[in-house]
């Protein structure tokens, strides 16, 4: 999965950007720990690496 298409993903899910400092962008969502997004938009995310972030953040397979 692309990297602009997961955080894409992470945005419809109701996470927002706190703030952005070069490919780091910072996300947060009431009740839950800030998310770390350190991928650059057109990078492919590994399977396993996808599955590690829609765990932390809540999603199900079918948001994705």
């Amino acid at each position: 999965m692309k990297a602009g298409k997961l955080l894409a993903v992470l945005i419809k899910a109701g996470w927002t950007l706190e703030h952005q400092r070069g490919s780091h962008r910072v996300l947060v969502k009431p009740g839950m720990t800030q998310l770390v997004f350190a991928f650059h938009d057109g990078v492919e995310v590994g399977p396993s690496m996808v599955a590690k972030i829609a765990k932390f953040a809540g999603l199900r397979r079918e948001d994705l």
